[in-house]
């Protein structure tokens, strides 16, 4: 996984609630065995037809939000299976960060271990966002903050210091796990130490 890099975008709104990851991408493209060629499938049947014609009016086939990087959405976003292909075809299609109200908890972390950041704002900043569709909008992991252009205002997030360390490194969860080998093994001579004494001690007052 790439580290996670600073970025600027537009944002593309999508104001659904409860999008599930059968919407996000339907089960019959899930043969795919890499993680690459599911941009094309993303919310399949929200942007074709049954022709497989692309619906004018559903957003990413508008050409004026070609290019935009960051998904603006509303709650509960990534429900239902826990599918990792759904993560794959966003991060396919060329987005590096969802903003919602709320995440699927398996959703979110499929997120930060495909390198995309899933933000998380209050509602009121959400509907600020929906409203100013305009703004291009600076995304900083590193600050935990998103800055709104051309105004500055600015907005922040929360998000757990080890996630936020996956990102920033481009680390999976067995490379983090490695980082701790020398803890991990001055524990476990520890506990071994340990348990020889226990059993020094019972033989002793046996």
């Amino acid at each position: 996984m790439k580290p996670f890099q600073n970025f600027e975008s537009k944002a593309i709104p999508f104001p659904y609630v409860n999008v599930d990851t059968d919407q996000i991408i339907p089960k019959q493209f899930l043969k795919l065995t890499q993680k690459k060629g599911f941009g094309k499938y993303l919310f399949y049947d929200w942007r074709y037809n049954k022709n497989g014609e692309p619906k004018k009016e559903f957003i990413l086939n508008n050409p004026e939000y070609s290019g935009y990087h960051i998904l603006l959405t509303l709650d509960n976003f990534g429900s239902g299976s826990s599918r990792e292909h759904a993560v794959w075809a966003i991060m396919d299609y060329g987005f590096r960060a969802i903003i919602s109200p709320s995440f699927a908890d398996i959703f979110y972390s499929n997120c930060i271990k495909n390198g995309i950041l899933p933000i998380i704002l209050p509602k009121n900043e959400i509907e600020y966002l929906f409203d100013n569709p305009n703004y291009i909008i600076k995304v900083d992991l590193n600050k935990q903050q998103i800055e709104l252009k051309p105004n500055s205002k600015q907005l922040k997030f929360q998000i757990d210091k080890s996630k936020k360390k996956m990102l920033l490194e481009g680390l999976d969860e067995i490379e983090m796990t490695l980082q701790l080998e020398s803890d991990i093994s001055d524990y476990e001579k520890k506990s071994y130490n340990d348990f020889n004494m226990r059993i020094l001690n019972q033989v002793k007052n046996y």
